[in-house]
């Protein structure tokens, strides 16, 4: 069945979609981009009406995303979350992903090694619970390895993590020192054995600036 376009009109409540009308009747709302080449007087058919609906999915789904991912980068596990959450079908989730892929918009490696490289500049973290972490976001296991990999060990990454942290303690006997900030490097997931030597070397740093300063 063939029907003309009668109008083409600006939805109120949404100025970037717009209401098309078939023969005097309104037939369906697109998004402006995918309703772009239309015009009044042009002819659909059932077959161009099915096509410019299922774009139109795709396009508001994209347009979802990218509102989505403007704060920060997010991983494809994520991003295929948040549009399940918001009922869009499959086949739209996987156009938008692979739309996303091609505009450089989504990529796994890329996000690991930001999330690695900003948790070991601020707030440093034994690698196993780094894996935790990009395990939530979604990240495989073979990225995982392939970015850990790439970093510094867990006893320097301890050790970064309790200079960040000494300054909290430094006023501390030495009992409380040491359960202080093994308690603080335990929560960031480090093992016994690296806690136990960093602490003991941090705490001989701390003496020994000490009575450097004393003398």
């Amino acid at each position: 069945m063939i029907r003309k376009i009668t109008a083409i009109k600006r939805q109120k409540r949404n100025p970037h979609r717009v209401n098309i009308y078939l023969e005097d009747e309104f037939a369906f709302g697109l998004s402006r981009i995918v309703a772009g080449w239309l015009d009044v007087g042009q002819e659909l058919d059932d077959e161009k009406i099915i096509s410019l609906q299922a774009e139109d999915e795709q396009e508001v789904a994209y347009q979802r995303i990218l509102k989505f991912i403007s704060h920060r980068i997010r991983t494809k596990d994520e991003i295929r979350r948040n549009l399940i959450k918001h009922k869009v079908q499959s086949r739209v989730i996987n156009d938008v992903l692979q739309r996303l892929r091609r505009n450089g918009m989504v990529n796994d490696k890329q996000f690991a090694k930001s999330w690695v490289e900003n948790r070991n500049e601020f707030r440093p973290r034994a690698h196993r619970m780094l894996t935790y972490e990009l395990r939530q976001k979604g990240i495989t296991d073979e990225i995982i390895s392939q970015t850990l990999d790439s970093i510094i060990s867990d006893e320097e990454l301890a050790f970064k993590a309790a200079q960040n942290q000494v300054r909290k303690y430094k006023e501390l006997e030495w009992p409380n020192f040491r359960r202080k900030l093994s308690g603080f490097l335990a929560r960031r997931g480090f093992s016994y054995n690296i806690i136990s030597l960093v602490v003991d070397q941090v705490w001989a740093e701390h003496r020994s600036q000490e009575k450097t300063v004393e003398q």
